[in-house]
């Protein structure tokens, strides 16, 4: 299991960083590598997010000094969205088969978390995040038809899109974790414009489902300082609660989005006027 640790950054330094600095703090180049489990750790909001992706082993999802517990969800809860291939994820020694689009919200306090693939030729790959838990909720399977879909957007704004609610007050409890997925119809490339930040959560964005030669051009920084990000197929973002959230792609794609803070409230959002940004 790789981790990669991530610090938290003031707007008013981020506004000097040139491109090298903004990839290297805040995009994940590769969420996921074959037979291992990647994570990153950012200290923003203390939030973990990665990829599981399990070949002819199982893999374990394990806790230890830099989590500060014995166990990774002694004091975590912990969202997987499944973006690949069959597989199962084993909570103390119990399968939960998950398909391509399927959800698994997992509680705090399950000792033992492992990802199989249950066809090594297509391998099942499992995106995860966590946020700190005060308490523990059950454990619950989110089918992706069972997930609260939201359909926004207009083919005049180019943003025709239905957002899935995984982990979300309406389908299942959680400390302060939120999750989702939003599917782009065909045609449609912005993810959210106009834009907004959300200053009491913060937010990691996974990009993926994309052709080779797409890119995802995410937009960054406050709203009068705007930065941006090039992404490619399966990479992440992490977007502070203080930078604009939104996107805008050559191309087909979807996303996954974690959010993590004080404030579960889905709507709770700073809109930005179109005219303010810059």
């Amino acid at each position: 299991m790789k981790l990669d640790i991530r610090y938290g950054h003031h707007p008013e330094d981020v506004k000097h960083y040139d491109t090298e600095a903004l990839r290297r703090h805040f995009l994940v180049e590769q969420v996921f590598v074959p037979g291992d489990i990647t994570l990153t750790y950012t200290h923003v909001d203390r939030v973990v997010f990665g990829g599981a992706m399990p070949t002819e082993t199982i893999l374990d999802l394990k806790g230890g000094k830099d989590f500060g517990s014995e166990d990774f969800l002694d004091r975590r809860e912990l969202g997987i969205i499944a973006i690949a291939g069959p597989g199962e994820v084993i909570l103390d020694g119990t399968a939960h088969p998950l398909a391509k689009g399927d959800g698994l919200y997992v509680g705090m306090g399950t000792k033992r978390v492992q990802f199989r693939s249950l066809d090594p030729q297509n391998p099942a790959k499992f995106y995860l995040a966590s946020a700190p838990a005060h308490q523990t909720y059950p454990t619950v399977r989110v089918p992706m038809d069972q997930a609260r879909p939201t359909r926004l957007g207009s083919p005049g704004s180019l943003n025709v899109r239905t957002i899935y609610q995984y982990v979300h007050p309406a389908v299942c409890k959680s400390c302060q974790l939120a999750m989702g997925m939003t599917v782009l119809e065909p045609g449609s490339v912005w993810n959210t414009m106009p834009c907004h930040t959300h200053e009491r959560r913060m937010e990691v964005y996974f990009y993926f489902d994309m052709a080779p030669d797409t890119r995802v051009i995410h937009l960054h920084g406050r709203p009068d300082q705007t930065r941006h990000l090039i992404l490619g197929n399966e990479q992440a973002v992490i977007s502070p609660s203080w930078s604009i959230h939104t996107g805008v792609a050559t191309g087909a794609y979807t996303f996954i989005w974690a959010m993590a803070g004080e404030n579960q409230t889905f709507n709770d959002m700073d809109h930005v006027p179109m005219g303010a940004l810059r």
